[in-house]
Formats: C-alpha cells, sequence, structure tokens
C-alpha cells in the first residue's frame, strides 16, 4: 500500500550528472524525513543525504559534500548529483522516517525503502 518509487538512474563518464527522483504514495502519516542512502557490491549501505520534513535541517555525506544537492517538494524527493566520480557506482535507495524533527542517525529508524536505482559512473 505505502510505497517509495525511484528513478533517475543510469549510466554516465565520469564528471558527469544525473538528477535521482523519489515518489511517495499511500503514506498515511503526516511528517516523515527523507533520505538516500547508495550500496555498492561488497559494501555496506550507507547514507549519502537527508531532509528534514520542514527542510530547515539536511545531512549530507563528507563524500558528496559540494557535489550532491538534496531537496524535496509535497511527496517527492530529489538528488542532484554534479561531478559524478566512479567510486559513487551504486545501487540507491530513497527512504522515509517518521519524524518532524532532524533526520535519524540509525538506518534502522526508517520504516519505509524503495526498491532502488542503480547509478553507474565509468571512468
Amino acid at each position: 500500500q505505502e510505497k517509495l518509487v525511484e528513478s533517475g538512474g543510469g549510466s554516465v563518464q565520469a564528471g558527469g550528472s544525473l538528477r535521482l527522483s523519489c515518489t511517495a504514495s499511500g503514506l498515511t502519516f503526516r511528517y516523515y524525513a527523507m533520505g538516500w542512502f547508495r550500496q555498492a557490491p561488497g559494501k555496506e549501505r550507507e547514507g549519502v543525504s537527508c531532509i528534514s520534513w520542514s527542510g530547515g535541517s539536511t545531512y549530507s555525506a563528507d563524500s558528496v559534500k559540494g557535489r550532491f544537492t538534496i531537496s524535496r517538494a509535497g511527496n517527492r524527493l530529489y538528488l542532484q548529483m554534479n561531478t559524478l566520480k566512479p567510486e559513487d557506482t551504486a545501487m540507491y535507495y530513497c527512504a522515509a522516517a517518521l519524524t518532524r524533527g532532524a533526520c535519524p542517525t540509525d538506518q534502522y529508524e526508517f520504516e519505509y525503502w524503495g526498491q532502488g536505482t542503480q547509478v553507474t559512473v565509468s571512468s
């Protein structure tokens, strides 16, 4: 019933850009933070960026600061990715956490997850 659906992934050369989108549907709760996570083959899933319900609090991993920008509008979440590097190659997931405040620091506090969209960056 409740689901998140990602789109916008693809293959790009190093230095290129992609814009990921995530649409939430069927969510009955009023407030939720939303974030992007990624997982590369053989590596643990890591947080990339997150934004609070109000948009007043954001988080970005050190590895993407200055290159990625997170934003939200209504039930949609976006991730603008610029100056992509081969190490950005991963499956990217969007997720929602039931909180009105700042993004949770624990991935397990995110209740809803999408199926992911693949991003591949070649050198």
